[in-house]
């Protein structure tokens, strides 16, 4: 488990705190210790995977409910986002020296949620560069970044604690871009905005492979947040146009059957759109829309009862401010 880190409240404060932890990792039991290793799939003879678990983030599960990728090329090796807390990464570099002692030169930032990134330092001092794409620098400086950080300090402790910083990018990428790790190339491409505005997605292309990002959920509800549906639904398509053999998804299991996946995850969003498109133009509440609306075809899917009832409120409140999309 990752040590205490100082704290630099009053003395009484750290008492507190500490007594808190270890209360909580005593009552967390075997639970707690779950996590030792993380154990990396094979995609295909040049790219892996680690795949989150299917839960809201806690400190019972160290926020690992988000996957990252690793593309290992002759020279070097590149990492698709970094997990949400440095403990996680520090797993994640461990799997990866278990297959290649290559340097780790390059993690690819797919969108600036906590989940994602809060390893992004573990990486960082072992001297990888981090990209994304430019448009990240809004999140990175907001009130949102702050408070999500100070909050998951935390609801998340100790995975999360004052040591915990989000990073910035080194490098930024634009519409797309190539990185050369060795014989195989992996391609950087911008496909937001869409689940945020700066997604980033990674095709490998001569292995087959698509690492999507949360663009794609796979076997859950996704997360919409503040997301423009709409923008999301054309980028689906995109993905689509591109016919992955092996696609990569952000949450949940590797998809082999790529075109089914993206479109369920397309269906979803095309049906928020219409069902609470239709009751924000008729002026109908939200609460009778919602009861209204048929979810047959999504409700047994995991997460739906935390996530899908805030999903079509947020859209909702979208379709109220642009009907017409």
């Amino acid at each position: 488990m990752q040590p205490l880190s100082p704290c630099p409240s009053s003395a009484l404060q750290c008492l507190l705190r500490w007594g808190a932890s270890l209360a909580l990792m005593v009552s967390l039991g075997a639970q707690a210790q779950t996590l030792k290793h993380l154990e990396l799939q094979r995609v295909s003879p040049r790219t892996w995977f680690v795949q989150g678990q299917s839960a809201m983030g806690s400190a019972a599960n160290e926020n690992f409910i988000s996957n990252a990728g690793v593309v290992v090329g002759d020279k070097a090796v590149m990492v698709v986002d970094a997990l949400g807390s440095p403990h996680l990464a520090t797993l994640l570099i461990e799997a990866i020296r278990r297959i290649t002692p290559l340097p780790i030169t390059h993690v690819v930032v797919t969108h600036y949620h906590a989940d994602h990134i809060y390893g992004l330092q573990v990486f960082k001092a072992q001297g990888a560069q981090v990209l994304a794409h430019a448009s990240a620098s809004e999140y990175i400086h907001s009130d949102t970044a702050r408070l999500r950080l100070q909050a998951s300090r935390e609801e998340l402790f100790p995975w999360i604690d004052e040591t915990t910083r989000v990073v910035s990018p080194d490098v930024t990428v634009d519409k797309r871009r190539v990185i050369d790790l060795g014989g195989v190339q992996a391609v950087l491409l911008h496909a937001g905005p869409a689940h945020t505005p700066e997604d980033v997605m990674v095709q490998v292309p001569s292995e087959g492979v698509l690492f999507a990002g949360d663009l794609v959920f796979r076997g859950r509800v996704p997360y919409v947040g503040q997301a423009d549906s709409a923008q999301w639904v054309a980028a689906l398509e995109q993905l689509l146009a591109l016919k992955p053999n092996t696609l990569v998804p952000g949450h949940g299991p590797l998809s082999r059957q790529p075109q089914e996946d993206l479109r369920q995850v397309r269906d979803y969003l095309q049906y928020l759109r219409q069902a609470m498109g239709e009751a924000a133009a008729n002026l109908e509440p939200f609460d009778e829309a919602y009861a209204r609306a048929d979810w047959r075809r999504f409700e047994a899917m995991p997460l739906f009862q935390v996530v899908n009832r805030m999903n079509a409120y947020n859209t909702y409140l979208l379709m109220e401010r642009q009907p017409s999309k």
